[in-house]
Order: C-alpha cells, then sequence, then structure tokens
C-alpha cells in the first residue's frame, strides 16, 4: 500500500526546503480524508514486517515493499525517481542519485554516517534490506541540513516498538525465502517490553548465496559472441552474509525516548577482486578463469539516540562509532603473482543535533536548527607471506557543521525558507593536509496555487572538501601531493508543481546541479602510477527532470514514473586536451614496435559525462488487493533507454555505449489472518522475461588495458528468479 507523508513541525521544516516536494501518493489520503485516517490508522504501518520507502515525490508503504521479498538495496530504491543502485554484488551495493555516485551523496543508518570510500571496485553502503524498518531518500541537496552534493539517504533498522501491538508485551518472527537464482535467507527476530518504559529487539539475518546465472544463461561479449570458459554463471559471488542487531529502547517520559542499537555485520566468501566488474573481465585477467581471493567484510556500528517531541518543539540526536574492515587474502593470487594479505579499515565516529520549534500567530515560524560532527580514520596494512608488515598508511578527517533555517508562513498559501550552514572541513591526507570553511545559504519558497495544487522553488549552495582517499588501495599513500587542490562548491536549484486529488495525483520536479571545482581522481592515465593525480578538472553541470502519475481506490494502486538526467564537464584549460602515457607494472614506458613511446591521445574531459549516468527512465508499478481472500497482487516494470557512446569520466575507455532494458517482476502476497494470524506467504519472479541486462549505473562496456588488452567490464544483473517466502510474526 502506498500512505501519506507525516506531517510533524520536524518533518514538514525538512520538507518545505525541498524544491521537488512533490505529494505523496497514498491509497489512504487518496481514498479516504484526513479525519477518517487520524481516526482510523492503518494497522500495517504499524506492525507489519517491511520497510517504508520515502522519498522528495513518492511515500511507499511498508506493504508495497514487504510483497517484493527485497534482498538487494535495488529492490528498495529503484521505483524512486532520479534513484538507481548499481552492483549486483553483495560487495557493491552503489546508490546513485541523478547520476552521482555515493561519494557524492550523505549516507546514515540509525544516524550514523556511513560515506566510508573502502575500495573502488565497491561501494560504499553494506546493509541487507530485511533489517531495515525505514529509507527516507532525498533527491538532490535541498536544504542547508543535509550538506553533500547530490542527496541523502537515511535508513532506519528496527525497534521492538515499532513491532509491538500496545496490548502484547512480547512478540517474534521468523522468515525464510529460497530463490532459484541462488540464495537462501533465514532471519528471525524477538522483542519485547520489558516493564513500563524499557523495550528490547534481538534480530539476525542468514544469507546464503551461490552463483547466479544471467538472464538468457549466456555470457555474452560486446560482439554477442558467447565468452569462452563461461556457462552463463557469474563466478565470484558465492559467499555467505550476516546480520545482526540489538537494539534497547528506554521511554524516559511520555515524548522523551533513548535508544542504544548495536549493529554487526560480516560477508564473507571467495570473491572476485574486483566486485564491480563483470565476469569476462575476471576471466581475461585469470587467463581463461576466474580468480577468486577470500575476502571478508565487516561493518559494526553502536549508536545512541535522543528523541523528544513536545507541543510546538522536537529534538533529535544520534551519538555514534561506525567501523568498516575490509580484508582479503591475495598470497600467491594477487596481480603479478602479489604475495601479500590486505586489510583495511575506516572508523566513523560522530554526533548530531537537529531541533525544532514552531512559533507565532499570523505569521508562524517554524525554526530548524542543529550540529553535525564527523571524524573519519583510515587505517592500511599489508603482510606478507611469513606475517611481515610491508606497508602501512593512515589518514584522518573532521567535517564539523552548524546550521539553522526558518520556514516563515506569511500566508495560508505561501511560505518561504531561507537557510545558512557554516561546515569545516579539517584533512590530513597524502593528497593535501589543509582546512577548508565555507558558509552555504539556501532559500525556498513554497505557494498553493488552488486546492491540492503546490507550486515549489528552491536554491541551494553546495560545498564538499576534498575526501579522504580509498582505504583498500593503500590509504592514500601513492597519493601526489596537492597543495592547490580547492572544495567543490556550487548551486542546486529546482522547481516543480504537484496536484493531489481524491484519487489522482501528479507532479514534476526539474533541477539544474552544477558542481564547482569538480574533483576527479583518476587524471593521469599512466596505469601503474596508481593511485591517480587528483585535482580540481572544471564545473559539472546536471540537468535534468523527474515526474510522477498515480492513481488509487480502496484497492488499486497504480504509479507511474519518469526521469532524465544530462550531465557535462566545462574542462579548465589544462584538462581541455591531454595525452596520456603508457607505462609497464615498474612504471617505465611501453614501446611500440618501433621502439617509440605509447601514447594515447584524447580530446581532455572537456564535454565528459559521468560514468554513473542513464538513460532516460519508465517505471510501473501496480498493486491491487483482495481483501475478503487475504490477497496482494503486484506488479512492476523498469525501462531503461539506451545510452550512445560518448565522453565521460571513469567510463569505459573504447566503448562506453549502454544498451537499453526493460525488466519486469510480479509478486503475491496471502496473508490468511482469519484461520493463521501472522502467516505470510509470498511467491515472485523477478526479470520474469529472462532480460539479459546490466543497470547503467553498473560497470559497463570495453575497455583498453596496457597489460591484459581488451577487457569487457559489464556487470550483468541476474536472470529470472523464481523466489517464495514464508513468515510468521507473533
Amino acid at each position: 500500500m502506498l500512505y501519506p507523508l507525516k506531517k510533524s513541525p520536524l518533518a514538514t521544516a525538512i520538507s518545505s526546503i525541498s524544491a521537488g516536494l512533490l505529494c505523496s501518493l497514498s491509497v489512504n489520503a487518496l481514498a479516504q480524508s484526513d479525519s477518517a485516517n487520524a481516526q482510523n490508522p492503518p494497522i500495517e504501518e504499524i506492525y507489519i514486517w517491511g520497510t517504508e520507502v520515502k522519498a522528495t515525490s513518492i511515500d511507499l508503504g511498508q506493504e508495497a515493499i514487504a510483497i517484493r521479498q527485497a534482498d538487494h538495496l535495488s529492490d528498495l530504491l529503484r521505483v524512486i525517481p532520479g534513484v538507481d543502485v548499481g552492483g549486483a554484488h553483495s560487495l557493491n551495493q552503489r546508490i546513485t542519485i541523478r547520476s552521482l555516485d555515493d561519494k557524492n551523496l550523505r549516507i546514515s543508518v540509525d544516524g550514523a554516517n556511513q560515506n566510508t570510500y573502502m575500495f573502488h571496485h565497491m561501494g560504499n553502503l553494506q546493509i541487507h534490506s530485511d533489517i531495515l524498518q525505514s529509507a527516507d531518500i532525498q533527491v538532490g541537496n535541498n536544504s542547508v541540513i543535509n550538506g553533500g552534493l547530490g542527496g541523502v539517504a537515511r535508513f532506519e533498522t528496527r525497534s521492538a516498538k515499532d513491532l509491538l501491538n500496545p496490548d502484547n508485551q512480547f512478540g517474534g518472527r521468523i522468515n525464510t525465502t529460497v530463490a532459484s537464482n541462488d540464495y537462501t535467507n533465514l532471519s528471525g527476530s524477538l522483542y519485547a517490553q520489558l516493564g513500563p518504559v524499557v523495550d528490547i529487539l534481538g534480530y539476525v539475518n542468514s544469507v546464503a548465496r551461490d552463483n547466479y546465472e544471467v538472464g538468457g544463461g549466456e555470457i555474452k561479449d560486446a560482439d554477442g559472441q558467447v565468452i569462452e570458459n563461461t556457462d552463463g554463471k557469474v563466478r565470484g559471488l558465492e559467499g555467505d552474509l550476516f546480520d545482526a542487531l540489538l537494539k534497547v529502547g528506554v521511554d524516559i517520559t511520555d515524548n522523551q525516548r533513548f535508544k542504544i542499537g548495536y549493529e554487526a555485520y560480516k560477508d564473507e566468501g571467495d570473491y572476485s577482486s574486483r566486485p564491480d566488474m563483470g565476469i569476462a573481465t575476471d576471466v581475461a585477467i585469470g587467463n581463461g578463469e576466474s580468480v577468486l581471493l577470500p575476502t571478508e567484510f565487516t561493518r559494526d556500528t553502536l549508536t545512541l539516540n535522543y528523541n523528544g517531541d513536545w507541543d510546538n518543539s522536537s529534538v533529535e540526536a544520534a551519538i555514534y562509532s561506525n567501523i568498516s574492515t575490509l580484508e582479503r587474502n591475495e598470497l600467491g593470487k594477487g596481480r603479478g603473482g602479489a604475495t601479500y594479505l590486505q586489510t583495511g579499515e575506516a572508523t566513523n565516529n560522530g554526533f548530531n543535533i537537529l531541533a525544532s520549534h514552531s512559533l507565532g500567530n499570523n505569521i508562524t515560524h517554524e525554526i530548524t536548527y542543529g550540529v553535525d560532527v564527523i571524524a573519519y580514520d583510515t587505517e592500511y596494512y599489508a603482510f606478507g607471506e611469513n606475517g611481515n608488515q610491508l606497508s602501512t598508511a593512515t589518514e584522518e578527517a573532521t567535517s564539523s557543521a552548524v546550521f539553522i533555517q526558518d520556514r516563515i508562513a506569511l500566508t495560508d498559501k505561501l511560505a518561504i525558507t531561507p537557510g545558512v550552514r557554516y561546515e569545516t572541513w579539517d584533512i590530513k591526507s597524502h593528497l593535501i593536509d589543509d582546512s577548508f570553511s565555507e558558509p552555504t545559504f539556501a532559500l525556498a519558497l513554497e505557494y498553493q496555487l488552488d486546492k491540492g495544487l503546490t507550486f515549489n522553488a528552491s536554491a541551494t549552495q553546495l560545498f564538499k572538501g576534498p575526501e579522504l582517499s580509498e582505504v583498500f588501495n593503500g590509504a592514500g599513500a601513492g597519493d601526489v601531493y596537492n597543495a592547490d587542490i580547492d572544495p567543490e562548491t556550487g548551486m542546486n536549484t529546482e522547481f516543480g508543481l504537484a496536484y493531489q486529488g481524491s484519487a489522482f495525483s501528479a507532479g514534476f520536479t526539474a533541477f539544474e546541479t552544477v558542481i564547482e571545482d569538480y574533483i576527479y581522481d583518476y587524471i593521469n592515465y599512466t596505469l601503474y602510477e596508481a593511485p591517480f593525480p587528483k585535482d580540481n578538472i572544471g564545473n559539472m553541470r546536471l540537468r535534468g527532470l523527474e515526474a510522477y502519475w498515480g492513481y488509487a481506490t480502496d484497492n488499486l494502486d497504480i504509479l507511474l514514473t519518469y526521469s532524465s538526467v544530462d550531465s557535462k564537464l566545462s574542462a579548465f584549460e589544462e584538462y581541455a586536451e591531454m595525452d596520456y602515457l603508457v607505462v609497464d607494472r615498474a612504471g617505465a614506458p611501453v614501446l611500440d614496435d618501433d621502439g617509440n613511446e605509447q601514447i594515447i591521445a584524447q580530446e581532455g574531459f572537456d564535454g565528459a559525462r559521468t560514468d554513473r549516468k542513464q538513460g532516460d527512465t519508465f517505471s510501473l508499478m501496480i498493486d491491487y488487493a483482495i481483501p475478503e481472500a487475504d490477497l496482494k497482487f503486484h506488479y512492476d516494470v523498469m525501462h531503461v533507454s539506451s545510452l550512445p557512446a560518448g565522453k565521460d569520466l571513469d567510463g569505459a575507455t573504447l566503448n562506453n555505449e549502454k544498451d537499453g532494458y526493460s525488466v519486469h517482476n510480479i509478486s503475491v502476497r496471502w496473508t490468511p489472518s482469519k484461520f493463521a494470524e501472522g502467516l505470510a506467504l509470498t511467491f515472485g519472479i523477478d526479470n520474469l522475461f529472462d532480460e539479459y541486462y546490466a543497470s547503467q549505473a553498473s560497470r559497463t562496456g570495453v575497455s583498453f588495458h596496457p597489460v591484459f588488452g581488451e577487457l569487457f567490464l559489464t556487470d550483468y544483473e541476474p536472470g529470472r528468479n523464481i523466489k517464495g517466502s514464508v513468515s510468521y510474526q507473533f
């Protein structure tokens, strides 16, 4: 089901600055009045085990997600206009918003910052969707509250209070899922009210994965020919995932609550060395076979959250420690026969406070202010066969920000929201040892044109300091020091219209994001002089449109979305035209047959697009319920248009055109409450027509490598996947 966005002083203040504030889609909001909802809140919002997904434009209730049997973040987020999750490997859940990757986003779980650049061949967030209570995605940076360049992804894990019926003191759930392509999942939880003020939840989740088969059962190269030594299965995926959560809640008063949580996440297996690249690359580099390396990723997060809510004020605060570790044994199997064991660790410690106050009569103010502090520390170690330490490196940085905004309702139809943020970025790295500070400002306007029709516009300045280097590639030890590097700044401007009627809703957002002094990590193509020099190379401009159309009755929901974005770099003069020198593993120039140095001449970076750019994207989602039979049916399709070849940043060097695709999914959920309350049986088929495709937010295309020659990078998604789940909640 689709539910309306809940309004509170804090939520209203945050959402007011979003130029893309499109009305949410809701069965209850569309089929019933708000007063009826207040008297009869949907029971699913409290008790069902599902993840609520809400974004700038749409709000998907928990039931709409539960029926999808989400196993990967893409199952949760791809329905949101402007959002995709690239990477099919469990280590490579790479969120992109408006073609900007996860390094340019602010990502948190229970208020704990997750921005950890571990390895350029994997994503910055590893989490299993089953543990999530909600996912709140802000598409674009439209508020001084958020920071970052491209948007915000806030995830919240489950709590006992969200799951317990007020009449019960104890509950639990067990769920098992079996999928034909090719994993099993078993999770269990117990939660209880311990006395009048304390509640507790314990949760464990285990996933056993095998290597999946691509659509059509054949792995083909860029010319459509079956690749030798492949059988349709993608190697390097087989592994085990374990996720556990312990959370204690304490209601110190009726309107104040503490939550203490500890989450332990572990993903291990014999994985490919490049989880973001397709099996064709692994086979080529491995001389006809995939070279698999024992790999282990762990993430441990400890959080303390406080929530207080009064008549005209509210406060949210979080203190946290988040430690991510990636370890890989390459003894005798690494690149060039390297013999070492690598370990990288990234720690985020921090706290944030967000407060809101409402005041005034004829002209009302909703003032939101807060502070956000994050300390980043990274460490890298490499050990030889005898356990001797070969190398080590460390880096650190601290981000400190204070902000305030005021939503001023001048009339019952017109409101403006000015805001200011002051942020300091202190960094001690191999790239730069410096401190950067910048005030940023924002201004938004809302106007109720007519009953149900709203116009929104906003402009928000951007700021992001040079980030720490990726941890797993030496924690910056090979970086070229650049005392002249500047922080990225810029502006995000948006305007939108949204209409909410009794059964029909629609809206659109048009945006332009300009990132000045855009930082690029791979300027020099001398492959083994890595990590590559980093510098400001120009100004990146992104323009696009996101739209939705929704219709809902008591038992039928239809949601149609569209998104499009174009990106283009205006390169600085020194980077507009460049020649690249090809070198060998020792850094010596590679000579051609005539004894001359091999030079790769390119036009430079001017006019380049972001590598994660997608073609125009359409999605359709239909949900139909038969209440008398306790049945719900779901169908969705996503169509992504093809993208022609063009200059890009960090994409394939020989052929970077991207194939379009259409993927259909169906599912049905039966909750036989009349004779087995708490039981849910779900059956679905993902990729119904067995499409052979790769997300355009993943690695795609053909590149040239000076040692291995042509490499086909495309990271294909699973083919047809038949899956069934049985769960019992008591």
